[in-house]
């Protein structure tokens, strides 16, 4: 395998969390009994330019099919984050009704809808049939197709180039990120504005956010190294934030390096500065991640064995793609959890992949009333400990399990 931006040959593995089905191919009860599919979940490190990435062992078409199963829109303080970015973004570039904003990844229209309220023309673009379909119906007009040149180029010949062009949680599931960002550049205005949110990598390493790391995100991402993709297709990028959503993210913003009108900001030189004092741009600093990954696997097995042992039970919240991450690295099956409760309906009534526990809505919590309750999405773990304050009227208590198994 070669990196995916440099091409530089891979041969260091930053973590192998072993083979596992796809993060978000949930099972109805009658796949139950049939074969899964697992793949290879191995991430290696490049040298080079220091692109943590995983290869495509299962294409991108495949996972991101009309039988999706992420809703933004189920998440209350990933909508206000996202009502606030409208706000900041509005003002900040005077975004207005001669505007054109466009959104790739654009979901159930989680963010555009916004948007919309304010008059300003969007356009999203979604791959997935079911989450545009959403975003349609709630006025947000929506591509379904895959970005990249390709589609940029079509978008540019009619004259539909944005002065704002944002993806949330995209820029690391694109296979080929190099035409992806290229696209971009394309479909940007001469002094339009590109914003990227992404997880980001050094949070990763230093919060031992493993579970992370599923077949959907092929890449890793530093500003480092993203500065350098977008550089090497005519983008500067000129500010960056950092941001507390998915366990800390880089909200990072970009113009066309012709354009002269937006000066890189001090943020930018402080970032690069970062990364480079933690040692994100040494090859030793990816030493040891697999070890501290597998004391999480030991401890959470220990923890629910202990647990089963004393005749207690413990279900899980959240049917989230870290946690079938965690869940199938570690080896726990539903005679360990009993159950997990989610509020989407995409999930409800189906099986987690490979583990098999099943996903059930939050009146079973209630009825059955658990010793523990493991927070598999605890970067939303604020929100869930006082939407389910309530367990605590039968003894029940949390559990978190990164960056270590806790009980909180």
């Amino acid at each position: 395998m070669n990196c995916r931006f440099c091409h530089t040959p891979l041969s260091h593995v930053f973590i192998d969390l072993f083979n596992s089905p796809a993060s978000n191919s949930f099972l109805t009860a009658g796949q139950l009994n049939e074969p899964e599919t697992f793949y290879p979940l191995k991430v290696y490190t490049c040298p080079t330019c220091f692109l943590v990435q995983v290869d495509e062992y299962k294409k991108s078409d495949a996972i991101f099919d009309s039988d999706y199963v992420y809703f933004s829109s189920f998440s209350t303080s990933w909508l206000a984050h996202s009502k606030q970015y409208v706000e900041a973004m509005t003002t900040r570039f005077g975004l207005n009704a001669q505007s054109q904003v466009i959104e790739v990844a654009s979901n159930d229209g989680y963010l555009l809808q916004y948007f919309v309220e304010k008059g300003v023309p969007v356009l999203g673009i979604e791959p997935t049939a079911n989450t545009a379909a959403a975003a349609i119906a709630k006025g947000v007009p929506s591509i379904t197709r895959f970005f990249g040149t390709e589609l940029a180029k079509e978008l540019a010949a009619e004259d539909k180039q944005a002065d704002l062009l944002l993806g949330n949680n995209v820029l690391a599931h694109v296979p080929d990120i190099v035409d992806f960002v290229a696209g971009m550049a394309i479909a940007l205005k001469p002094t339009g504005v590109v914003t990227m949110e992404f997880p980001h990598l050094l949070q990763l390493v230093e919060h031992n956010q493993f579970d992370t790391i599923y077949h959907e995100h092929f890449s890793y991402l530093s500003f480092t190294t993203v500065r350098q993709i977008f550089a090497a297709q005519g983008l500067t990028l000129f500010d960056v934030d950092e941001l507390p959503t998915h366990g800390g993210s880089l909200r990072i913003f970009a113009r066309h390096t012709a354009d002269e009108t937006k000066p890189v900001l001090p943020a930018v030189a402080a970032m690069l500065r970062k990364e480079a004092e933690t040692g994100l741009t040494t090859m030793a600093y990816y030493e040891g991640f697999q070890q501290r990954a597998l004391t999480v696997k030991l401890d959470m097995l220990d923890f629910l064995t202990k647990q089963k042992r004393a005749g207690k039970t413990v279900a899980a919240y959240g049917a989230a793609a870290k946690g079938n991450t965690l869940l199938n690295y570690c080896g726990v099956k539903s005679d360990l959890i009993d159950f997990v409760v989610d509020a989407n309906p995409a999930k409800q009534d189906k099986f987690m992949p490979a583990s098999h526990i099943p996903v059930v809505t939050e009146a079973i919590l209630k009825a059955r009333q658990p010793d523990f309750v493991l927070i598999l999405p605890w970067n939303l773990r604020d929100e869930i400990t006082k939407q389910l304050s309530y367990i605590q009227e039968w003894g029940g208590q949390f559990l978190v399990p990164i960056p270590e198994v806790k009980v909180i």
